[in-house]
C-alpha cells in the first residue's frame, strides 16, 4: 500500500478521518497521505489550500507519512474523488460518517457511502467519534458463496499486512444449526488457504438480525476492525449494500468497504 486519500471538508468529522489515517499508517515507510477537497467557486481556492496546509502540519508533528494538499473546483463530489483517486493510484480511501442526525446522514454519510459503491479502491469508513487504537483484531464478513472467485484477495491483504492482525472470519446464517454443511465447509477451506498466513479463526452465527450479530461479536472478541465485502451480483449487492450502511451508520468501529 502506497497512496491514501483522505477528503477533507473541515468538519469535525473529516479531521478525525485524517487523524485516524495517519495514526493508522504511522511506522510506515513510503506512504504517501493526500488531503483532498473539492470546492465550488474558484475565489474558494486560496483559503481552501491554506486550511488543508494548516491541518497538513498538525499531523506532520507526529506523523511519519508523507503527506500532501490537493484541492479542485467540481460539481459531483463523488465522481470527481473516485477520478482523482484512479489517477493518483490509490490503494484506500479514509473518509468520516457519523450517524447522529438525518443532515449528518445526508450530507456526510451518503458521500461516504456513495464512495464506498467504487469499484476502484476500498474505502474505510471512519465513524465520528471514533478515536484510532491499535488493529488487533479484525472481523471479515462473508457469504461463503463462491469464495474463491469472489473474495477480493489482494486489496484485502493489502490493508491485512500492514495490521498482521488476528483475523476473525465471519458469516450469519439462520440456516445452521448444529453442524455447518458440506459445501459451507468447502467454502472454509477456501478462505482458510486464501489467507493463511493470518491464521484466520472461523465462526457461524446462527441469528436473525445480521446487524446485531455482528455488532454482538464485535464487542465479544474485541473487535477493532470491520471488512465487509461488497458483491456484484444485483440482489447480493442490494442486500450488502443495506447492511454496509446500516453497519457503517451504527457501528462505533471502522468499516473497510472492498469490492470483489
Amino acid at each position: 500500500m502506497n497512496t491514501v486519500i483522505v477528503p477533507v471538508d473541515f468538519s469535525d468529522i473529516s479531521y478525525n478521518a485524517g487523524r485516524y489515517a495517519a495514526k493508522l499508517l504511522q511506522g510506515y515507510e513510503g506512504m504517501e497521505i493526500i488531503l483532498y477537497n473539492m470546492y465550488e467557486a474558484d475565489a474558494e481556492h486560496e483559503m481552501i489550500m491554506e486550511h488543508l496546509e494548516n491541518f497538513k502540519n498538525e499531523l506532520l508533528a507526529t506523523a511519519t507519512s508523507n503527506i500532501t494538499v490537493y484541492a479542485e473546483r467540481g460539481d459531483e463530489f463523488v465522481a470527481e474523488l473516485e477520478k482523482f483517486a484512479r489517477h493518483r493510484g490509490a490503494d484506500l480511501v479514509v473518509m468520516g460518517i457519523t450517524g447522529k442526525s438525518s443532515i449528518a446522514q445526508k450530507f456526510i454519510g451518503s458521500n461516504a457511502l456513495k464512495m464506498a459503491e467504487s469499484k476502484y479502491c476500498p474505502v474505510l469508513i471512519v465513524p465520528g467519534d471514533c478515536e484510532f487504537r491499535e488493529i488487533k483484531n479484525v472481523m471479515l464478513t462473508s457469504d461463503f458463496k463462491d469464495v474463491v472467485r469472489s473474495t477480493p484477495s489482494v486489496p484485502l491483504k493489502k490493508v491485512l499486512n500492514l495490521m498482521n492482525p488476528a483475523l476473525h472470519i465471519v458469516n450469519v446464517n439462520e440456516d445452521i444449526y448444529i453442524e455447518i454443511s458440506e459445501q459451507l465447509e468447502v467454502e472454509k477451506q477456501g478462505l482458510a488457504e486464501m489467507f493463511k498466513e493470518f491464521n484466520p479463526e472461523f465462526y457461524f452465527l446462527r441469528l436473525y438480525d445480521v446487524e446485531q450479530a455482528l455488532a454482538q461479536f464485535a464487542t465479544d472478541k474485541n473487535i477493532d476492525l470491520i471488512i465487509t465485502i461488497q458483491k456484484e451480483h444485483p440482489k447480493i449487492f442490494k442486500f450488502f449494500k443495506s447492511h454496509t450502511k446500516e453497519l457503517a451508520y451504527q457501528s462505533t468501529i471502522p468499516v473497510l468497504v472492498v469490492h470483489e
